[in-house]
């Protein structure tokens, strides 16, 4: 059996400000403040390893993924929103609803080695795309983390790409 990822969330998802946040994320507005927040959350997690996030009172289960940058062969760090199974942590390129695919989806087709930091550790991955037979069921899971996903996949004509990440 493979090694479980640590799963460290704090705040809770059904609190009121977590009801209220989830659904301004799925606007136009919050997915725009959300995307202006993003560099703060990125350097809390990047300090603590992803043991705190901006986003944690309101329990959203957030990882730093490094990838390394098609072109450039540079990492490239993203906080990203993520689906926990145990072993298997998954992650969507929603970009928000946005028309074009987000950097670093390209850069794990290119490059599947990446690296995740959660809950204070700083974990080697290996990403593969979900299939498409269990793509539907790992996106109703991201439904459910925040109904945001449902406004992002409304507001685009793209297939949102899903990666299974495990521990390489």
């Amino acid at each position: 059996m493979a090694e479980q990822f640590p799963n460290r969330q704090w705040g809770s998802r059904t609190n009121a400000l977590s009801r209220l946040a989830n659904k301004f994320a799925a606007t136009k507005p919050g997915s725009w403040f959300i995307r202006k927040i993003t560099p703060l959350d990125r350097a809390v997690l990047e300090r603590t390893d992803a043991k705190y996030t901006v986003l944690g009172p309101i329990g959203a289960p957030v990882i730093l993924l490094t990838t390394i940058g098609r072109k450039s062969g540079q990492p490239r760090t993203q906080p990203l929103l993520c689906v926990h199974d145990g072993d298997v942590l998954y992650v969507i390129g929603s970009n928000f609803g946005q028309e074009r695919h987000p950097a670093w989806t390209a850069n794990l087709l290119a490059t599947p080695a990446a690296t995740v930091a959660i809950a204070g550790h700083r974990l080697p991955v290996r990403a593969s795309l979900v299939d498409a037979d269990a793509k539907d069921t790992i996106f109703a899971r991201f439904v459910e983390l925040t109904g945001a996903y449902a406004a992002y996949k409304n507001r685009t004509t793209r297939d949102l790409r899903i990666f299974a990440l495990h521990r390489a």
